[in-house]
């Protein structure tokens, strides 16, 4: 018996069978939850801004990034009014300032093709498989671009409070959670109360008040051995877990995905750490976000992305219409609204 392989698909072209399909395993895609979202109706523009109200007097940086990271002062501290007013006499007052974070979204595609001898002798539905792989690969392109983004972030703090990457042979502590916790806390950062829905359609849902942390599988067990860590069985019937939740500690919310890659051999000496060639530690970053540190375009409703479908049919350069071709594109961006209320804690994993 012969087989026919058409690229990396090999049909059963001599029967017919009942194929059961495994599924394809992805990542949990968590970023896209915790962002400030700003999603963008077609044929509308190619700049998304995001905007800040405060008052004229408050302190704090201009930039993008606000005022101070690491307890260094909380940006747009409000001036508070501790005169007393005086009877007849009007006060100065104030005013509203704003401040834009505008992003220009990038668009990002990619495509399959597809022969007219694959649609025509295939027992599977190679364009359902198809669309599906593609549908997949979408959404991880959207998780790696927000990843890029958000690890840039300037907040960073190191396992067992070492100077910097490349001395990180220490896995994560409860001391080093509260390091993080207690600099948002002194930012007047905002724990996360609602987050975007796990649906195709664009919309949140409430969550207990906490600090929401992303990190690679690689850290579960890390994690769990820490006192004081509930796994997501404990919660009880009022707080429900999210998918690719593993449990809490104090403040913070643990979530995994492996799209939050590490950093290969960037560490020190290993020793019982995991390490990619042997020699140094894999530093893994764990991205803890309060409410508002991020914008962006989210990858939900009718208007994030267009799938497109060309069947083999006569076309120039293909004038016997032996090629079809099954792609999506999209547009999408991400931005750091304000780095205080986010935090980096990188860290290693026990191997």
């Amino acid at each position: 018996m012969s087989v026919v392989t058409y690229g990396d698909i090999s049909p059963a072209v001599a029967a017919y069978s009942v194929v059961r399909m495994l599924k394809r395993a992805i990542p949990y895609l968590q970023l896209e939850r915790f962002g400030q979202t700003y999603p963008l109706p077609t044929n509308s523009t190619q700049t998304a801004k995001f905007r800040r109200y405060y008052l004229a007097g408050a302190t704090g940086a201009a930039g993008p990034n606000g005022g101070g990271v690491n307890g260094a002062g909380a940006p747009y501290s409000m001036p508070l009014a501790t005169t007393p007013l005086v009877e007849g006499v009007t006060p100065s007052g104030n005013s509203l300032a704003v401040q834009d974070y505008t992003v220009t979204l990038a668009q990002y595609g990619d495509f399959v093709t597809i022969t007219d001898v694959i649609m025509d002798t295939h027992t599977d539905n190679v364009l359902q498989q198809a669309t599906d792989i593609l549908g997949e690969q979408a959404a991880q392109t959207v998780e790696a671009l927000r990843f890029n983004v958000l690890k840039a972030g300037t907040n960073v703090f190191y396992a067992n409070a070492v100077a910097g990457r490349t001395s990180v042979v220490a896995t994560i502590t409860l001391a080093d959670q509260r390091r993080v916790t207690t600099a948002l806390n002194r930012q007047n950062a905002k724990k996360i109360t609602q987050v975007v829905a796990s649906t195709a359609d664009f919309g949140t849902k409430s969550v207990e008040a906490s600090y929401m942390a992303v990190c690679h599988p690689d850290l579960e067990s890390d994690i769990r051995n820490i006192a004081g860590f509930k796994v997501v069985a404990d919660y009880g019937p009022h707080t429900t877990p999210m998918e690719g939740e593993i449990g809490s500690l104090e403040q913070v919310r643990y979530l995994t995905s492996t799209m939050i890659a590490p950093w290969a051999d960037a560490g020190g000496a290993k020793g019982a750490m995991r390490s990619t060639s042997g020699t140094n530690a894999d530093v893994y970053p764990i991205l803890i976000f309060g409410r508002d540190a991020f914008g962006l375009v989210p990858l939900k409703g009718k208007s994030s992305m267009t799938p497109m479908v060309v069947n083999p049919k006569p076309a120039p350069g293909d004038p016997l219409g032996q090629r079809g071709t099954v792609g999506w594109k999209l547009w999408t961006s991400t931005v750091i609204l304000q780095d205080a209320f986010m935090a980096r804690l990188e860290v290693a994993a026990t191997a």
